[in-house]
């Protein structure tokens, strides 16, 4: 692990929020913690980062916009986007943003930790077979909600779905073929 050791970590989930701080404190980080975007920005005012993992879909802004944030603010900080919501069209738009490396939940913090010491790289590799239509489906879906900023009712005028419909989708996520 690099010397770096101070990271923010920003998720809606109390009890995870809660875990990763414990672990991450044995291992030496100082970390701060925020509960959705505006708090944590009202960090990155006041506090320099050398790692963050950030929440995709949380209360409010997406975690997207952090990243955003984060790299205006502080370009060094390797950021690490986690998500419970993985799509490719979230993982695309994560790293145009600037961020580090992309994980889906649930990570252990093994994992959490090489993120942070290696970046996404951009020899992706393609599967031989190609994906279902309801994951293409699904991340399509990602894309245009990622596009709207999370806002269901926007994401299902631009689809031309009733807003129910799309509930119903997100909820179904397909297995990752």
């Amino acid at each position: 692990m690099a010397d770096e050791r101070n990271c923010l970590l920003v998720d809606d989930d109390p009890v995870f929020v809660e875990v990763m701080e414990r672990a991450l404190s044995k291992r030496g980080f100082t970390v701060l913690t925020a509960h959705n975007v505006d708090a944590a920005e009202q960090l990155l005012h006041r506090h320099r980062f050398d790692n963050a993992l950030v929440d995709l879909k949380m209360e409010g802004r997406s975690g997207l916009a952090l990243i955003e944030q984060l790299q205006a603010r502080q370009p060094d900080c390797r950021t690490v986007m986690l998500t419970g919501y993985s799509s490719i069209a979230t993982a695309v738009e994560a790293m145009r943003l600037g961020a580090y490396n992309y994980l889906c939940k649930p990570a252990s913090l093994k994992e959490i930790l090489a993120a942070f010491d290696n970046p996404t790289s951009a020899n992706v590799e393609i599967p031989d077979n190609p994906p279902s239509v309801e994951r293409v489906e699904w991340e399509h879906i990602q894309k245009v909600l990622a596009e709207n900023d999370g806002n269901v009712s926007a994401t299902a005028r631009a689809l031309g779905m009733h807003r129910r419909t799309l509930q119903r989708k997100l909820l179904k996520k397909p297995v990752r073929q």
